[in-house]
């Protein structure tokens, strides 16, 4: 019989809520032994004839996968592998820019194409993707070079550039875009104009200045082949405070959905203030 939560606290722990697992209440403690693993054990109270059975019964629910938190950036990456798995590398390379990868490298003896990747080149087989030294990229990459190969998009950019709230289906991602890109930015380079264009220059990033008269800088960044990403910032002065903007070229959504244009925009941001 499968342990609940609600039958671990009533069966099994002392329901003392003494705090010696590191938790505040057994029931709290209950949780992250059903959902997350954490060992039984960890709590010094529980009879030691209990302890061994129910260890055991929480092991046969955990490979049924009963009650477990769900690793959702695990679940997004197998769908998007799933997605690209039945389509041809040479169709997806030149739909996307990229190019087949030769049998040498991380990935010798695997079929794989060769991306750009803002300003580095990734190895991507069906099945993995590695940056040129064989590093594996992060989950949430990986996902978002999969959707790419996955879309179906056959556009090129048409160097119409866009705000992000000018995209559908945008309303719900724009708090996460100004509070995970565009304030963080702002913050990080207030002020100090010249450290932005110095990190922008270090990521790839292309000096577009001539194309806008109000901001003090435009860099335009190539983060596929057919995806770019253009930023705008105005400095802090006389009174009025820093901003930014990222924009798009209009064709991004043909190569990637809104989550995966936010991560980007994310990444970005990331690149940038390290």
């Amino acid at each position: 019989m499968a342990l609940s939560v609600v039958d671990l606290y009533v069966k099994i722990l002392p329901r003392t809520n003494c705090k010696d697992c590191g938790f505040p209440t057994c029931i709290a403690f209950a949780g992250m032994v059903v959902s997350e693993k954490l060992p039984l054990k960890n709590c010094p109270h529980i009879d030691p004839a209990l302890l061994a059975p129910a260890q055991e019964e929480l092991n046969e629910q955990y490979a049924q996968g009963k009650w477990l938190k769900k690793d959702m950036a695990a679940e997004s990456l197998s769908l998007a592998k799933e997605k690209a798995a039945s389509m041809v590398l040479e169709d997806i390379a030149q739909r996307i820019g990229a190019s087949l990868g030769s049998h040498n490298g991380p990935l010798k003896g695997i079929d794989h194409i060769v991306l750009p990747y803002f300003n580095r080149t990734v190895l991507i087989s069906k099945s993995r993707v590695t940056d040129q030294t064989g590093g594996d990229l992060t989950r949430n990459e990986q996902t978002v070079i999969y959707i790419h190969m996955a879309s179906g998009g056959t556009t090129s950019p048409t160097g119409n550039m866009k705000s992000f709230k000018e995209f559908p289906n945008t309303v719900s991602k724009i708090v996460s875009m100004r509070n995970q890109v565009e304030i963080p930015l702002k913050k990080a380079f207030s002020a100090r104009r010249q450290v932005l264009e110095i990190a922008c220059k270090k990521e790839g990033g292309t000096n577009v200045k001539d194309r806008y008269e109000s901001p003090d800088l435009a860099f335009q960044f190539r983060v596929f082949p057919k995806i770019f990403i253009t930023l705008l910032f105005w400095d802090a002065s006389e009174g009025f405070e820093a901003d930014v903007k990222l924009l798009f070229d209009e064709t991004i959504l043909d190569h990637l959905d809104i989550e995966a244009t936010l991560f980007l925009s994310e990444h970005l941001c990331k690149l940038l203030t390290n």
